[in-house]
């Protein structure tokens, strides 16, 4: 009966990622912090990387937080990695393997540190620009506000 009131993790398949021609990921660091303070909820940033050629990463903020068809367009257009690190970031440890695998080491370490890692946060914080340390603190503040609210009784099944 407890399994009943958990919510169910989305799974990707990592033979399905490796089917996906995958995109390059190569954005300016000021780009990097938009994405962030747009993942933190300011919608003029979110506005502004989606006028701008960025659809990706507002896909990728949509998917941060559980929005199934924002996976899907992720898939289906090139930015398996992004949704992998967002699954890696969630505990799939398919996901996490598949970076690793397919030498994405810094969206790996990405994923570990929102997974609460302190060796990933460590290696970000050496061997990664710090727009991409600022990210993951982006992402973790949201990963750790959706955990609190499928675990509190009152917010049940809300995700923000």
């Amino acid at each position: 009966m407890r399994n009943w009131f958990k919510k169910k993790k989305r799974q990707i398949i990592a033979k399905d990622l490796s089917k996906t021609a995958l995109n390059h990921l190569d954005y300016h660091p000021k780009i990097i912090i938009a994405w962030a303070k747009a993942i933190d909820g300011e919608d003029h940033f979110m506005l502004w990387l989606k006028e701008n050629g960025y659809e990706e990463l507002t896909m990728a903020t949509f998917a941060i937080y559980l929005k199934d068809d924002a996976r899907n367009w992720l898939q289906d257009n090139g930015y398996a990695h992004l949704l992998a690190m967002i699954n890696a970031a969630e505990g799939n440890e398919s996901a996490q393997q598949w970076l690793l695998t397919h030498n994405f080491e810094v969206l790996y370490h990405i994923a570990m540190a929102v997974e609460a890692e302190q060796s990933s946060w460590a290696w970000l914080s050496k061997n990664a620009p710090a727009d991409l340390f600022i990210l993951a603190q982006s992402i973790k503040k949201i990963k750790d506000k959706i955990e609190e609210n499928h675990n509190d009784i009152h917010t049940f099944r809300k995700d923000i």
